[in-house]
């Protein structure tokens, strides 16, 4: 609503509207384009209007929803399943991430992984055997690897120590 408002008043029509991203029927003068950005950082959003960027932002968000919102992680490969979501070839969207954030996707997906595991752990619902397989893990000892190679602690003196120190999944 905040966007359509904002499209609205600096007279961009639009063709459609979904999370995320936006459909212009026209381009927008570098003015419109000036206030639009402004106003909806005022909002709390950003404009993002670089294609490059855009799909960054789609990688990163369906890795966020395959580790952290799905009830159990897809059981195909990573890169079949990103490649299925956003409709471009693996290599290509690898090469772009890559090149734009300095970190590979496999890496990005190790980084959000471990963070779901300390949340997991933190919610101590479920024993390490379960949590491994849920995250498609193959062994709970590749789990533990992982997690010391990323946070440098074990996952035991991390339950045990109960810090709770989490990571915000847009620092991520």
């Amino acid at each position: 609503m905040a966007v359509k408002i904002e499209l609205d008043k600096v007279g961009l029509s639009y063709r459609s509207i979904d999370l995320g991203e936006v459909q212009t029927k026209e381009n927008p003068t570098q003015r419109q384009f000036e206030l639009l950005r402004c106003a909806l950082l005022e909002s709390g959003f950003e404009l993002i209007s670089d294609k490059k960027e855009m799909l960054i932002e789609k990688i990163k968000n369906t890795i966020i929803d395959m580790v952290h919102y799905n009830d159990e992680m897809p059981k195909i490969k990573n890169s079949n399943y990103i490649s299925e979501q956003i409709h471009y070839d693996y290599t290509y969207l690898a090469n772009v991430f890559s090149r734009q954030t300095g970190l590979t996707i496999e890496h990005y997906i190790i980084k959000h992984k471990i963070e779901r595991v300390k949340e997991l752990i933190l919610y101590k619902e479920l024993n390490l055997t379960e949590i491994s397989h849920l995250l498609n893990y193959s062994s709970v000892a590749h789990l533990c690897r992982q997690f010391k190679k990323v946070t440098g602690l074990t996952v035991s003196y991390f339950k045990n120590a109960q810090t709770g120190h989490r990571t915000a999944l847009e620092n991520i």
